[in-house]
């Protein structure tokens, strides 16, 4: 039989969410032309009382109250006072965080159907295509977003593949389910320049003829090759063109040229240590910021350059061994990055992992505390809400359970640090938008909805 989900916020969304955004007239300004879209989901004010809740901030309140209201974090405390009108729901023996971030998925870009129709992640077409978007080839009705919200995450940055030395342009987005991915983009959210280094970029194009790079070394002249061009595109756009006129437009010294800028983060695939060094000079160089390197699977090794140039690491937890350069790796690692004072975070790069942030920094947690570390719930949830938030740049807004940031919420059904513990409740800017014990509450994409039918209809 088919299944039929009542009218709601959230089950009415597909195939026709946020048709108010999706209808925006486009921007008539070529730099608006894919601005954000995005509109909150309906809420109404919310407290969550008697939970332990971890802020995010290193704050941890024990039978506490969260409330929220208009969309943001209004207060955390102990018996709050609400007005009349507040829904309230009992978080006896359960947990509330922040919602979980995830600063490094390919979802919508190598969706969970994975086959080439559908793979649109690398444009391995030349060492830089810095030209290209992710947003571009996001696909929305990737079921993967849902399994993804139904593990806590509230944020997530998509970004393009590592086979480049310049992949292109990244994306923040909101986990809503949408029929646009303008409808999805996290409003004022910086995009992100993807870069490689290492095995990669040299294996991918060390094999073709009359194309490079084919070593490290080849490697990083090609990024100075390029920043020297962005430089010169960038000196000549703000001078107006000089005699011969204004600059002709380029898609991909514009997006180097906004890194140079500070407006573009830059998301730097990188293993090894002395490599990673190796870019922190480049950066030097040319004069932008290394904003977050990603795998860093020997970030230990180089944990106080990290912390002096305020660069983040977005590590997993335990892969490892793969390739040669993903070799030298420690359990430890998030732990020891944290410790030297450097931003340390999980991410997954997985559409499987992504739906157990939780549990991957647990597994750096106890690894640490074997060693004698200490590391504390109250601090470890940083790893996967404010430190995500800080390397995306939208720690202002969301990451952390603040008065006045977004209501990003997740009510587990326990310890967020045990394997057995659910994200019963997710809440997006204050709007309920998964609850596993309410089918009302558990989006399907629209493209996902017919293959539902087909399976119910054989059974």
């Amino acid at each position: 039989m088919k299944r039929w989900i009542p009218p709601n916020p959230v089950a009415t969304l597909l195939p026709f969410l946020v048709l108010v955004a999706g209808c925006e007239s486009a921007p008539e300004d070529a730099e608006a032309a894919f601005a954000s879209t995005y509109q909150s989901l309906p809420s109404q004010p919310t407290v969550i009382r008697n939970a332990t809740i971890l802020t995010g901030t290193g704050r941890r309140v024990d039978g506490g109250d969260v409330f929220m209201q208009n969309g943001l974090v209004s207060a955390v405390g102990e018996d709050l006072s609400v007005p009349d009108d507040t829904l309230e729901i009992d978080g006896t023996g359960k947990w509330v965080t922040p919602g979980v971030i995830d600063v490094h998925s390919h979802l919508g870009n190598y969706p969970v159907f994975a086959v080439e129709a559908t793979s649109d992640g690398n444009e391995i077409t030349d060492p830089n295509t810095a030209q290209v978007w992710a947003e571009h080839s996001v696909w929305t009705q990737d079921p993967g977003f849902i399994t993804a919200l139904a593990g806590g995450v509230t944020t997530m940055q998509i970004l393009p593949g590592s086979a480049n030395l310049f992949g292109g342009r990244s994306v923040t987005l909101k986990n809503v389910p949408a029929r646009t991915v303008q409808a999805m983009k996290f409003p004022g959210a910086p995009y992100g320049l993807k870069m490689a280094c290492g095995e990669n970029p040299k294996r991918v194009y060390g094999g073709m003829k009359d194309q490079a790079p084919s070593t490290r070394m080849g490697n990083v002249a090609g990024y100075r090759a390029a920043w020297i061009a962005a430089r010169e595109y960038l000196d000549s756009q703000e001078g107006g063109g000089g005699d011969a006129g204004p600059t002709v437009r380029d898609l991909q010294l514009e997006t180097l040229a906004g890194v140079l800028k500070g407006e573009i983060l830059v998301h730097n695939h990188c293993y090894r240590g002395e490599e990673m060094a190796v870019m922190l000079d480049l950066a030097k160089e040319f004069g932008y910021k290394v904003g977050t390197f990603h795998h860093a699977v020997e970030a230990y090794k180089v944990a106080d350059l990290l912390a002096e140039s305020g660069t983040c690491a977005a590590m997993w937890a335990d892969w490892w061994g793969f390739k040669l350069e993903a070799f030298d790796m420690v359990l430890e690692n998030i732990a020891l990055v944290d410790a030297a004072g450097a931003c340390a975070l999980i991410h997954s790069d997985s559409g499987i992992s992504i739906q157990r942030l939780n549990q991957e920094v647990a597994k750096v947690m106890a690894a640490a505390n074997r060693r004698g570390m200490n590391i504390t719930r109250e601090h470890a949830v940083s790893w996967f809400t404010l430190n995500p938030a800080k390397s995306l740049g939208v720690d202002k807004q969301t990451g952390s359970l603040e008065p006045g940031k977004m209501a990003d919420v997740v009510l587990w059904t326990g310890d967020p640090f045990s394997v057995y513990a659910l994200a019963e409740k997710v809440f997006i800017d204050g709007a309920l938008t998964w609850d596993r014990n309410d089918e009302r509450y558990q989006p399907q994409t629209d493209f996902e909805l017919g293959l539902v039918d087909q399976e119910e209809a054989l059974q």
